[in-house]
């Protein structure tokens, strides 16, 4: 039976050295070697010391490498989750921007079909950023798509969406958050102006995520505290992205004590322009990239260059908190907020045997998703830079 030998295995907020983990599709144990009969580690992968923990789940990716998920071609998708487990990635949702409609359904079909076909990172669903947002708070989004908030536009998808993003103070229908919760489809707040009191109405609703917090909102004001005052004073889970761009290492620590790290997703908002310096796309518009820094034309900010794996080491070194508390908000918890933390998101007997193997650097060895291994390092080549 397949086993990874030698490795500080990373269970809940533990390390566990000279560990064992033993594997099929499933995990079937984590152990000392010694207790394990030598059978069962017949032909093992020595993980000389290394690190091993679940696999990163991202849920809020556009793109990478040159690809997009609003390419038409379904084959971007399939080469995305081919490329993603080199940066610990196990499972994701491809993200959407604003566009025509028409080309969000198209997006959404090729979703649908990767989530069967995929050979590497698992395509978990869609997370629908765009088109029901603010026009006041695009960010990178065309404004000339953004489009009444409906759930009957989604409906035909809803086995498809895992997340949509929405402006709350959009809101003309009072039931398209509780639609969105009978159909297990996360509504999160983001891309909005909404004030303090609205989104809180929303998360009394149901909606129980902030889309990438602190980006395309108001910024905090100790009168108007606005959707990152409701964020910080609810229960709500909290998309960071950790680059050091979108949020200042200081505001990271900020929002760590503030909602405890059980509430917060580490994502990557990566695009296709997750490549060295140029010009790139995004939501059909010019991206230009400089320094791992992408930006539209107008100077905002579009998307990002990061990988989880660096998310995680820029969270540590910002934060001070330990390896197993920050893993732990790209793998348990975004397996808890879309409801899937019984097979994946940690190590565990009789869980997805979706697990990645990296050094102290944070740099990625190996990777494995349901037992097959999709990843193994075998030069310095970087995804992004």
């Amino acid at each position: 039976m397949p086993a990874i030998i030698n490795a500080q295995i990373i269970v809940g907020d533990k390390i566990l050295p000279n560990h064992c983990l033993v594997f099929n599709e499933q995990i079937v144990a984590v152990a000392t070697c010694n207790a394990l009969p030598t059978h069962q580690l017949a032909g093992a992968l020595d993980a000389r010391g290394h690190y091993v923990s679940a696999g990163f789940i991202d849920i809020h990716l556009h793109g990478l490498a040159g690809l997009d998920t609003m390419h038409e071609n379904p084959t971007s998708l399939l080469t995305m989750s081919r490329l993603l487990p080199s940066v610990g990635v196990t499972a994701f949702l491809p993200t959407t921007m604003t566009m025509p409609m028409s080309r969000i359904e198209s997006a959404l079909h090729n979703i649908r079909r990767a989530m069967h076909e995929a050979a590497g990172a698992a395509v978990l669903g869609a997370h629908l950023e765009g088109p029901f947002i603010s026009p006041l708070a695009a960010g990178a989004h065309n404004i000339s798509y953004i489009s009444n908030l409906q759930f009957a536009k989604i409906a035909p998808f809803r086995e498809v969406i895992k997340i949509v993003t929405f402006a709350p103070e959009a809101l003309t229908a009072t039931d398209f958050i509780k639609e969105c919760r009978r159909n297990n489809i996360v509504a999160s707040i983001g891309h909005t102006k909404a004030s303090y009191d609205e989104a809180r109405v929303a998360i009394e609703d149901g909606a129980n995520l902030f889309t990438h917090l602190f980006n395309a909102m108001p910024p905090l004001h100790h009168r108007t505290p606005g959707a990152v005052g409701a964020a910080l004073d609810s229960d709500a889970y909290c998309e960071l992205i950790a680059d050091n761009i979108h949020i200042h290492p200081a505001m990271q620590r900020l929002v760590v004590k503030a909602k405890g790290t059980p509430r917060i997703i580490l994502v990557s908002d990566s695009t296709m322009a997750c490549l060295p310096d140029g010009v790139y796309s995004l939501g059909g518009q010019d991206v230009l990239v400089e320094n791992n820094v992408a930006r539209l034309r107008s100077g905002a900010l579009a998307g990002s260059t990061l990988t989880l794996n660096q998310a995680i080491k820029n969270t540590m070194l910002n934060t001070g908190f330990s390896l197993p508390e920050v893993v732990l908000l790209a793998t348990a918890n975004p397996a808890r907020l879309l409801g899937i933390e019984n097979i994946k998101g940690h190590l565990a007997p009789g869980l997805d045997a979706d697990f990645t193997i990296f050094d102290a650097d944070m740099n990625i060895q190996a990777t494995y998703t349901m037992g097959r291994q999709v990843y193994r390092r075998t030069s310095h080549a970087h995804l992004c830079g």
